[in-house]
Formats: structure tokens, sequence, C-alpha cells
């Protein structure tokens, strides 16, 4: 996690943008903050923001699909911790996989803030609790929304 490259995050005018924030259940000291974080950058910007909550991370894409067919923008929010199998490599390709798929087709823009980490650690540092060194609700919110208009002004 170096955070080299990272562009400043600041909350554009999203006001009457609507976005659908899909998040998983598992880890939810993480997913509950990845999740405040998020909906702090919709109110931020002006978008309304609609919650809803998935078991885990291999069924957000579903949820995702419905939310970009209503939404302007979706964030989709979870921890995958790497574990003692493949699991964790078949979870983390399905996801982005499928985030990246749903996105393409429904031509709308979905913030990917699913950590796919090695241990519980790096998932609190990515969290946006106080002292964290990310913030990847929020991170993902603001660039669904920034994504969002950007289509919004080349229609």
């Amino acid at each position: 996690m170096s955070g080299q490259g990272r562009p400043g995050v600041a909350a554009p005018d999203a006001a009457g943008l609507t976005v659908g924030v899909v998040a998983a259940s598992w880890h939810a000291k993480i997913t509950d903050q990845l999740v405040s974080r998020a909906l702090q950058a919709c109110d931020d910007s002006g978008a309304s923001a609609t919650v809803v909550r998935v078991p885990g991370s291999l069924e957000i894409p579903v949820v995702a699909q419905a939310l970009a067919r209503r939404c302007d923008a979706v964030v989709a929010l979870g921890a995958v911790i790497r574990g003692e199998t493949a699991h964790f490599e078949y979870v983390c390709d399905s996801v982005t996989s499928g985030l990246t798929r749903i996105s393409l087709d429904e031509e709308t823009p979905i913030g990917n803030g699913v950590l796919t980490v090695e241990n519980l650690d790096q998932a609190l540092d990515r969290s946006g609790l106080p002292g964290s060194k990310e913030d990847k609700g929020y991170e993902s919110a603001i660039a669904a929304l920034e994504t969002a208009l950007l289509l919004k002004n080349l229609d």
C-alpha cells in the first residue's frame, strides 16, 4: 500500500445524482466504516444514497447490477481477507470481473471499494477509521460520482 500517485480527493458538486451503495456484511467493523465514509462522500457531494447489505462480497455484483439500472452511480464495498485456501483468489477475481462487466454493460460507474487484503490490519488501514492511511469508502464514492458527472457531460 504505497498510495503513491493517488490524486487528491475532493467532493464534486453532484446534487441530484443518486448512488446505490452495496456492502457485504462480513467483517462488519470494516464494512460499516466503509459504508459510513461512502455516505459521507455522497453527503459532501449533495448526492442521495441508498444502502443495501448483502451476506458477503460474492453477492455484491448481482445487487450492484440491479442498482446500476436504477442509480446514476454505484459503490461496492466489502473486505476479502486472505485465508489458507484458494477461495480468496476466486472471490476477488469474481467480484472484480463482475463489477467491471456490470459497469460496462449498464454504462453506470461503479466505485470498487472491495478491499482485497492479506490480513485484518491491512483492511483496517484502508477503511477510513481514525489513524487509517487510506479511506477507500470515501474514495470509491467520489470516483463513482466524478465518473457519473463526466458521463452526463458527454451526453
